[in-house]
């Protein structure tokens, strides 16, 4: 799931590949501002067919709190 994250992470947000890893935060090191986090909620949405309530949006600190809450969606 890490690598689906990044994908979308270098896909869309253009996000450099190398600063990408699981405990990279999405503010604090990957400069990602709270309309790219946004985006970034609704691409999962659609890529995973889920629904990622605004109460889980805030516990989305590093790539891997992303990549952990979209792997145990998708169980």
């Amino acid at each position: 799931m890490f690598e689906k994250v990044k994908a979308l992470l270098v896909e869309e947000l253009s996000v450099n590949p190398d600063d990408i890893t699981p405990t990279a935060e999405l503010v604090n090191d990957l400069g990602i501002n709270s309309l790219e986090l946004a985006d970034l909620v609704l691409l999962c949405e659609e890529k995973f067919d889920i629904e990622i309530g605004d109460d889980v949006v805030h516990k989305f600190i590093t790539v891997g709190d992303v990549a952990d809450y979209l792997a145990d969606a998708a169980k």
